[in-house]
């Protein structure tokens, strides 16, 4: 399935039932175009009067899928919550003082985090049943903040060679051009502030993370590679890649995986020069010195 949002205020869902076929079929917009009212949940939070419909442009969204849960937010600086199985909206609120940029959920814990123009990331979380409660405010500048990415894996413990529980690190991207991460605390659950990533020239506007890399497209059509090393927050760019004539509004990145076998990543890009790249780049450990590594792009 598919969701899409645009400026027509409405979220579709999309069904593509065949993989070797891109012929689509809309099965559902949200908020239905007749008696939205009815489509109003009571739960939904009392800091919100507004109905289900965004008033401005919607701006992200973010699944979560063991709860069925489709967040959407919004330049009207709101927050709302959409059962996909009942079409409904069943919570709304104000989550900013300025229009919300982008929306993370941590699928393993239910954790929502929001960012926004104002300079904030706001950590939200389900209570009485589908009502949500803000958390935790974390800031680092005043700078906008434009997009946000979630990294989590499992560690393994020197000592016995077993898995540790996940390793949590949030990361934000800024109109100033830095990007901003966060590790979760084992023992507080709260996120604390690790440092800052430099290198675009202008403000970072989307990110990815996959496994312990980290993508960011900027407005100065670059895209840069960075890797975070195993139990430390250093960080390291590995590599710059400039193919873009304009700044590089969006991203995505998976592995890259044939017969089993994990040969490196696939990144698409996209980017207000009307082009859409992709492009595959394979991590390669050097044997003289695992800090290095080789990259064929």
């Amino acid at each position: 399935m598919l969701f899409s949002a645009h400026k027509d205020l409405k979220i579709r869902v999309w069904n593509f039932s065949d993989p070797d076929d891109f012929r689509s079929k809309r099965v559902l917009t949200m908020p239905k175009r007749t008696s939205l009212s009815l489509f109003w949940s009571p739960r939904a939070s009392s800091s919100s009067k507004s109905p289900t419909n965004h008033k401005e442009c919607v701006s992200c969204m973010a699944y979560c899928h063991p709860l069925g849960l489709l967040y959407t937010g919004s330049h009207d600086k709101t927050v709302k919550v959409w059962r996909v199985s009942t079409s409904q909206c069943v919570d709304s609120f104000v989550a900013h003082d300025d229009r919300v940029n982008s929306i993370v959920v941590n699928q393993h814990d239910g954790c929502v985090f929001t960012c926004s123009s104002d300079g904030s990331i706001k950590l939200w979380r389900i209570v009485y049943g589908e009502s949500h409660t803000l958390t935790m405010t974390l800031r680092s500048n005043p700078s906008p903040i434009n997009a946000l990415a979630l990294s989590l894996h499992r560690s393994l413990d020197d000592d016995n060679n077993k898995n540790r529980d996940y390793c949590c690190f949030l990361y934000s991207g800024s109109s100033d051009g830095t990007i901003n991460f966060w590790e979760k605390e084992k023992v507080s659950c709260r996120f604390g502030h690790g440092g800052f990533l430099q290198g675009h020239s202008y403000g970072v506007l989307c990110l990815v993370s996959v496994h312990k890399l980290i993508f960011s497209g900027s407005e100065d059509t670059t895209i840069r590679v960075w890797r975070r090393q195993e139990g430390s927050c250093f960080h390291e760019c590995l590599v710059v890649l400039d193919g873009h004539r304009g700044p590089v509004r969006c991203l995505w990145a998976c592995l890259e995986i044939d017969r089993a076998v994990v040969k490196g990543f696939l990144v698409y890009s996209a980017s207000l020069d009307q082009t859409l790249k992709v492009w595959r780049v394979r991590v390669l450990p050097d044997t003289v010195d695992d800090h290095h590594v080789w990259l064929d792009i």
